[in-house]
Formats: C-alpha cells, sequence, structure tokens
C-alpha cells in the first residue's frame, strides 16, 4: 500500500473521534494531503439547523486553506459506520475548485478501501474560472 494512503488513511479514521454529530449519529473523518506534503485533518460538524452542517472533507481542506495550502493530491474519507461513503455534491464542487485531478480514498476499514478520481463523481463541474477564460479569449 502507498505509504501516503496508508498515513492519511489512519487519520481520517482518527479523526472521527472529532466529530460532532449528536443528531445524525453519522460520524465522519477525513484527512487531506497537500501538494507540499503536508496533511489537515478534519470531521464533520452538524448543527440544529442542518443548513449550517460542515462535511469532514470540507474542514479539512479549509484547514489546509487557511495554512496557504491551496492545492490537493490525497483526500481520504471515513465514518463510523464501517462501509464505504461518498463525499456529497457540495464536497465534490468544492474540491474541484482547488484540485480537479484530486484522487479519492473512499475508507471502510484501515486494510478495506477504495481509491476514485474526483473527475469520476463529477465530471461536469463548475469551474468559473474556465468561463473567465473563455470571456478573455472570446470562445
Amino acid at each position: 500500500m502507498n505509504t501516503d494512503y496508508k498515513s492519511l488513511i489512519k487519520k481520517s479514521l482518527k479523526a472521527i473521534d472529532n466529530s460532532y454529530a449528536p443528531y445524525s449519529k453519522f460520524k465522519v473523518g477525513a484527512a487531506i494531503l497537500t501538494a507540499g506534503n503536508k496533511i489537515f485533518s478534519g470531521s464533520n460538524i452538524e448543527c440544529a439547523s442542518y443548513s449550517l452542517t460542515i462535511c469532514a472533507e470540507r474542514v479539512a481542506a479549509a484547514k489546509a486553506i487557511s495554512e496557504g495550502e491551496i492545492n490537493f493530491k490525497v483526500l481520504a474519507i471515513s465514518t463510523n459506520k464501517n462501509k464505504i461513503v461518498y463525499p456529497c455534491g457540495a464536497c465534490l464542487q468544492f474540491l474541484t475548485e482547488f484540485s480537479p485531478d484530486l484522487k479519492i480514498i473512499l475508507v471502510k476499514t484501515e486494510k478495506e478501501f477504495e481509491v476514485h478520481n474526483l473527475k469520476d463523481f463529477l465530471p461536469k463541474n463548475f469551474i468559473l474560472k474556465n468561463f473567465i477564460l473563455k470571456e478573455i479569449r472570446n470562445e
């Protein structure tokens, strides 16, 4: 197994412990590896007003971004349900903004996981800078 993957999987599983999910009891942990080879973890944070809930994937990415790391290589996602769970559309769109070629590890257990490309989940993403470039080029 790739050592980066192993480390990310462990950190994502550990991040589940910090999840704040009093309503759904669905705890998620994530760990993201930046292009600068730094790892940031995150946990989902629920709110009684569910629309204000933030996913673990975006927490991990936001921590990295706030530290100046805006290019990502790999993201691991795990839950307390011991099964593969896919990221939501909001997280996919958010991550596309920074790293459309991101690898995503979906973790069932430390030894059972799947590796995908972000583009597999969101092939027709919305990237504003693409539209801006087309306007500049008069396309």
